[in-house]
């Protein structure tokens, strides 16, 4: 059985990040996306314990974590510097969704990294930079206004989810979580908005794996291409019968490959 705790690191401003290490070996931090926590993860953290130190932390305004204002993405890179700070100074990351933006935009100011996996960066398209500062400012006005069901709302379908599916989530048992960590779906919007950034991932030194699922919309496969594209010698590729909602098993085999370790459970 592999050892868990739990421990507060504490950010570049002060902010509290609440981080929890399972297993032994070199460090993989997991950085998670929209709607999630640190809980996000827990079963692939599992499976790779066997031959690495996994830590998967509260981002900003999450969980057990601090969320100290302005909001800026510099904040959530320095928050991620403290834990990796903390993983001993070094560590490999896996990210997804816009957790996996924020672990490229680490990467290319940090040589702390020994090794990437981006999962589905959901980068914004180029010309969208007008649309993407109204959504964030629609999602900030529905929190700041105690509207956290319709800042959920929102985001699931600008984000691509049919509004017909949204509408009937409500009076799902998980809905409640949901529209607790609303308050984070403006940070999302910042950390992916104005496009791939090609030239700040053009410093990347990190091995970079950029992952598609096979059964992902189009637009997250070229994403993903493009992001490998401008990363110097990153590979990119794609998980049959996946699509942007992971199989923590596959992934888990598929990061082990490329950082090395095991796999168990």
């Amino acid at each position: 059985m592999t050892t868990r705790s739990v421990e507060t690191v504490r950010s570049a401003d002060g902010t509290t990040v609440a981080v929890e290490r399972e297993g032994d070996g070199p460090a993989l931090v997991v950085v998670a996306g929209a709607f999630c926590d640190r809980t996000a993860f827990a079963g692939m953290a599992g499976m790779l314990a066997g031959g690495r130190t996994v830590f998967r932390y509260d981002r900003r305004g999450r969980g057990d974590s601090g969320n100290t204002l302005p909001y800026s993405v510099d904040r959530e890179i320095e928050d991620l510097a403290a834990v990796v700070a903390a993983a001993g100074g070094s560590a490999a990351l896996c990210g997804h969704s816009s957790g996996a933006a924020l672990a490229l935009e680490f990467a290319a100011r940090s040589a702390a990294v020994t090794a990437l996996v981006a999962y589905e960066p959901p980068y914004a398209a180029d010309d969208t930079s007008a649309e993407d500062d109204r959504f964030r400012r629609e999602l900030t006005e529905a929190v700041d206004t105690g509207r956290l069901g319709d800042a959920a709302r929102l985001f699931l379908v600008q984000t691509g989810m049919p509004a017909e599916a949204v509408a009937g989530m409500a009076a799902a048992p998980w809905w409640p979580r949901m529209e607790a960590l609303a308050p984070t779906l403006p940070y999302e919007v910042a950390v992916v908005g104005g496009g791939v950034p090609a030239a700040r991932l053009a410093t990347i030194t990190a091995p970079t794996l950029v992952l598609a699922g096979g059964n992902s919309s189009t637009w997250f496969r070229d994403t993903a291409r493009a992001v490998a594209a401008a990363v110097p010698g990153a590979r990119d590729g794609e998980l049959p019968d996946q699509d942007h909602n992971v199989d923590e098993k596959v992934l888990a085999a598929t990061v082990s490959d490329f950082v090395g370790g095991s796999v168990g459970g």
